[in-house]
Formats: structure tokens, C-alpha cells, sequence
């Protein structure tokens, strides 16, 4: 046995010739390269808030994706999803085919059309977590863990998670480690990569 530690740490131990060290996996968070000018990013990415929109750096490729956002403070916000031909400037976002959002005001706009609305009593507050998922026709969302039962669909391409504030709203998202287990089938999203 003492024999084979020392064969271990001269061929990969050491990181020595013939050693190709392990790619780190890229982590989804909110992309600072993708963002409205006026928007400030924190907490390793996680956090957004100033005035406008902001992109996640991963694709949704995959065949069905969760994500959260929690609502620390209250103000002008919308989450969903869009490609990245949105103008990450223009708040609110849903006016145009590049996004699918729901809105502050618990309306969920794509291409300036009112696509459905949470149910009364359910908009959500400060400290309230609001669950995404989207598996490439349908948008549904989760408010606490609770399905909302008004899917959404018609953006069209490849989309990424968005998140947009305004009015001193700050959002916070969650990409992994969610507060609220995903529904049945859906997953954290994954790069390409790491889906083959």
C-alpha cells in the first residue's frame, strides 16, 4: 500500500507533466456583460438593482428549467425569460417579442399582450419567492412553492433567464441551492455542456 501512494502523487498528485487539471464548471448567475446601464449587480451576481434589465449568462437549453427570485424590496420588477435582443434598457419588459415577463403588478406581458395574470391575492411581496419554470413553450410560475396555474407562452428562440427593477427594487435570484424543491421533471439550469 505504501507503495502505490507514492506511484499516485508522481503521476497526477503533483500536477506534473501528463496532467491535464479538471475545467471548473461555470456557475449561472446574472451577467454583467448583459445589462441595462443603469443596473448594478452584487452579491457574486446573484443580486440586481438600479433601473433596468439583466440577462443570466446561461441559455435555457435544456428541456425543462427552474430558477427562483426572491422580492427583497418591493418597488418596479419583472422576472421571466428573453433573448438576447431585448433592450435591457426599457423597463417594464413584455413589450415587444423578445421577452416574457411577469410584471410587479402580478400581469405577465409578452409582445405588448397581456398573457394572463396571478390570481387575486397573490401578488408578491417583499421576502416572497417567486419560482420560474420553462420548458420551451410554457412559462409557469410559483409564488412560496405554490403553483399559480397561469402558464404563459409565444416568445420564440433561444432565452434566458431576465430579471428587471426600477423604483428601488432590489431582486435577488436563485440559480441553485433553491428555497423551494422544483416541480416534478424540472431542474436548475445547466450549461451546454453539462447537459451531453
Amino acid at each position: 500500500m505504501a507503495a502505490v501512494f507514492p506511484c499516485c502523487v508522481a503521476c497526477c498528485g503533483d500536477g506534473g507533466a501528463g496532467h491535464a487539471p479538471l475545467k471548473e464548471m461555470p456557475t449561472v448567475q446574472l451577467d454583467t456583460q448583459h445589462m441595462g446601464t443603469d443596473v448594478v449587480i452584487v452579491k457574486s451576481g446573484r443580486r440586481i438593482c438600479g433601473t433596468g434589465a439583466c440577462l443570466a449568462n446561461a441559455p435555457l437549453h435544456q428541456n425543462k428549467s427552474y430558477f427562483e427570485f426572491k422580492i427583497q424590496s418591493t418597488g418596479v420588477w419583472g422576472i421571466g425569460v428573453a433573448t438576447q435582443k431585448v433592450n435591457l434598457n426599457q423597463v417594464p419588459l413584455g413589450r415587444d417579442s423578445h421577452s416574457l415577463v411577469l410584471r410587479h403588478d402580478g400581469s405577465i406581458y409578452h409582445n405588448n399582450e397581456e398573457k394572463n395574470r396571478l390570481p387575486a391575492n397573490s401578488l408578491p411581496q417583499e421576502g416572497d419567492i417567486v419560482g420560474v419554470t420553462y420548458d420551451h413553450v410554457e412559462l409557469n410560475l410559483y409564488l412560496n412553492g405554490k403553483n399559480m396555474h397561469c402558464p404563459a407562452s409565444g416568445i420564440r428562440g433561444t432565452v434566458f433567464p431576465i430579471v428587471y427593477v426600477d423604483d428601488s427594487a432590489i431582486i435577488d435570484s436563485q440559480f441553485s441551492d433553491f428555497y423551494h424543491t422544483p416541480p416534478e421533471g424540472f431542474e436548475k439550469i445547466m450549461f451546454e455542456q453539462q447537459i451531453f
